[in-house]
């Protein structure tokens, strides 16, 4: 059993996996560097679970059970008990290997040393461990306590039974567990490329405006927010890594090409809605608008063409095995909320139809960035 779970990095996502941890009565130990580390941990996983208390979700028993198995430490060394490690520092695989190898000299052998990057190679990150057979990739979604969906991704490395093992803890944590190949970007963030960059590119030509484009993806498609929306949402700094990241490590694929639009946003520190300005303005000046007047014959092509290089895209992985089909399903729905899963879409709408949009889109462009996946070219119609 995994009993100590041990978490580097208090950031909001270190805080959101320990509160889950916490949750499902794990003694949880928090290592980080920051001054403070420990006040501003505690102050606010409290002010959390009060905020879950005034909503009858816990009592106030369990709240102080939760804090009371909880320990935030100031040096790597106290994380010698640990059954289950997950490194949650900032995207930087340098500093990633670096944390990794100096875990290889406290950690107890048995101990299962997980990293939740979101697209680095967890290769490279479990090469740098003592013994690379015990590390994998356990990568989260934010926020952690309520996105249900868990990327288990083994390395090359890695030993297959511990897959096994972390399947059965997730789902015994009421997590959604999935099974990726350690490829660029994973499941969701490398399938998910298409729904920014499509509408970041019609967008760039000028074939819609970002409204239109957003209340498309919406009004037709049923998704919660649309691209220029989500992508403020998360975060520019944060989607534009992710974007050049999947990118670089594809050996600059034309599909994964990050947008200058996006780059410019980042340039300029407008990163969204944590700095109150992205593509669209918050706070006090905001103007983000919720039209729902504009034609539908004028809303249909875009979210035809959207959808059409998400499908495609889903169906690349299929072909490349870069997951099970229900796993790429799960991945999408539960990753990243998507209305339906793009495998189960495209044989909806039909996989000659998606075929042949691609072929059309490619015609167009010249461009390999909208290349038709080898699975709908053999096996459509």
């Amino acid at each position: 059993m995994l009993e100590i779970i041990g978490i580097l990095g208090g950031g909001a996502m270190g805080r959101g996996i320990a509160q889950v941890a916490l949750q499902n009565n794990k003694s949880v130990i928090v290592y980080d560097v920051m001054p403070n580390a420990a006040e501003i941990i505690i102050k606010h996983l409290t002010a959390t679970f009060d905020f879950l208390m005034a909503k009858d979700k816990i009592t106030n028993d369990q709240k102080n059970e939760y804090l009371g198995n909880l320990k935030i430490v100031d040096s790597m060394q106290k994380l010698a008990d640990c059954d289950l490690i997950i490194e949650a520092i900032i995207e930087d695989l340098q500093l990633k290997k670096t944390v990794f190898n100096d875990l290889s000299k406290v950690l107890k052998s048995a101990a299962i040393v997980c990293s939740n990057t979101s697209s680095f190679s967890l290769t490279a990150i479990a090469s740098a461990y003592k013994d690379p057979s015990r590390c994998l990739g356990l990568h989260f979604f934010n926020p952690a306590p309520v996105m249900p969906l868990v990327e288990i991704i083994p390395a090359y490395q890695t030993d297959p039974l511990l897959v096994e093992q972390l399947k059965a803890e997730m789902t015994q944590w009421k997590k959604t567990p999935v099974v990726a190949k350690d490829t660029p970007g994973f499941i969701v963030n490398r399938i998910a490329r298409p729904f920014y960059s499509e509408a970041l590119r019609i967008y760039e030509e000028n074939l819609a405006t970002k409204e239109d484009i957003d209340l498309a993806m919406r009004q037709i498609g049923g998704f919660k927010m649309g691209p220029f929306e989500l992508m403020d949402f998360i975060g520019h700094d944060v989607n534009f890594s992710v974007t050049n990241s999947v990118w670089q490590a594809t050996f600059y694929d034309p599909k994964y090409k990050p947008s200058l639009s996006q780059q410019k946003l980042v340039e300029a520190g407008f990163l969204g809605r944590k700095s109150n300005r992205g593509f669209y303005t918050y706070g006090a000046d905001s103007n983000v608008q919720n039209l729902e007047s504009t034609p539908m014959e004028k809303l249909k092509p875009i979210f035809d063409r959207i959808i059409t290089v998400l499908i495609n895209e889903a169906y690349d992985a299929l072909y490349w095995q870069l997951a099970d089909p229900e796993d790429i399903e799960l991945a999408m729905t539960k990753g990243v909320n998507y209305p339906k899963g793009l495998l189960a879409w495209g044989k909806e709408i039909g996989l000659e139809n998606i075929k042949s949009r691609m072929d059309a889109l490619h015609n167009a462009y010249k461009e390999e960035r909208y290349r038709c996946s080898q699975y709908l070219s053999r096996y459509s119609g």
